[in-house]
């Protein structure tokens, strides 16, 4: 009965890291933590850093196919009231305009040079169940760069990460 038991959970592990090989093999050199370089939006002819120029972000890519990606721009406003739900209207506005973040499942094509993040929630509701798709500038194993042509604050987006060390 246990070499019963420890067959079944080698199979297991094997097949475990079957899975995990294949998702990493088809998601290539994007699979990891990324740390933002610069988000940069261009609008009705003028180029601007899209947060501001203190901005942190990280993105997490897992081999399984999920994604994680926080956007907090610089110079927030803190809330006077010291309540997360209590800001004013113009601490609000602060904040959302210059922070994203989504959650959900990825698909990334390095042959069409695709990323699609297909969103299940983002802190911009608009995004929540869609596909959003990214045309992949550079793809190599420190950087990663893509054109979104519908940025969240309008205009074309580019954005850079790079590897997190």
């Amino acid at each position: 009965m246990n070499r019963a038991i420890i067959r079944r959970g080698r199979a297991a592990l094997l097949l475990a890291a079957i899975l995990a090989t294949s998702a990493s093999a088809q998601n290539g050199s994007v699979v990891g933590m990324w740390s933002l370089a610069s988000s940069v939006v261009e609008k009705d002819g003028t180029r601007t850093d899209q947060f501001g120029s203190g901005v942190k972000g990280m993105m997490s890519l897992d081999p399984g196919g999920r994604f994680m990606l926080t956007i907090i721009g610089s110079d927030l406003p803190r809330f006077a009231s010291g309540n997360r739900a209590g800001g004013t209207a113009e601490e609000n506005k602060a904040v959302m305009s210059k922070s994203i973040a989504m959650i959900g499942t990825y698909v990334f094509n390095p042959e069409a040079k695709t990323l699609i993040f297909k969103t299940e929630r983002a802190s911009f509701p608009n995004w929540d169940g869609t596909e959003q798709k990214r045309l992949v500038v550079t793809a190599s194993g420190q950087e990663l760069k893509y054109i979104t042509p519908t940025a969240s604050s309008g205009g074309v987006g580019t954005v850079t990460w790079k590897r997190a060390e």
